[in-house]
């Protein structure tokens, strides 16, 4: 049974590390940087969660998830979750683990950024020898890469391919904090 707010909160954010991302199984939502707040009320345990992109399928899923979650540590206290947009959700919010748990899904993760407004970056194709922020072959670790599409099976991935071990792969694509570019 848990007795003052700061364990209930603490068995909460245990709770949300089991979460995992519905579309990268190996990813608590927590090492995905999308748990922005826990509250403790007396009736209520309340969780806000910051979207990795506007219109993810996946929101559902993971609302019903967190409130299963969250309810079996709760003491009886109802379980509000909310999808807020500030601040923005950047990658940079994502835990190393998070980003090994990505590599050994075989999903390059996305490098970080430096402060600023939120962006995705809209780039042209490039070979990997030309381009020297080529996704890395989560693979083989090669940056003979080249993205295929921008267009993955959900809005966050890109589909690329290594030319180096001739794989192809998903690289989640960055979000980054940072001035326009």
């Amino acid at each position: 049974m848990v007795k003052s707010p700061d364990d209930l909160i603490a068995a909460v954010w245990s709770a949300l590390g089991e979460v995992r991302d519905p579309e990268i199984p190996p990813c608590a939502i927590t090492d995905l940087g999308i748990v922005e707040a826990v509250r403790a009320r007396r009736d209520a345990v309340e969780v806000d969660l910051v979207p990795t992109f506007a219109g993810c399928p996946a929101l559902d899923v993971i609302r019903e998830d967190v409130v299963e979650a969250v309810s079996a540590v709760a003491a009886g206290r109802d379980v509000r979750v909310r999808f807020v947009n500030a601040p923005p959700w950047t990658s940079d919010r994502i835990t190393s683990a998070g980003r090994e748990a990505m590599r050994r899904y075989g999903l390059t993760p996305p490098t970080g950024g430096s402060g600023g407004p939120a962006l995705v970056p809209v780039e042209t194709l490039t070979r990997g020898g030309e381009n020297a922020t080529a996704a890395a072959c989560p693979f083989c670790g090669s940056r003979e890469t080249v993205r295929e599409s921008a267009f993955g099976p959900t809005l966050c991935r890109a589909t690329h391919y290594c030319r180096a071990c001739r794989n192809p792969f998903e690289a989640f694509k960055p979000k980054v904090a940072g001035a326009a570019r």
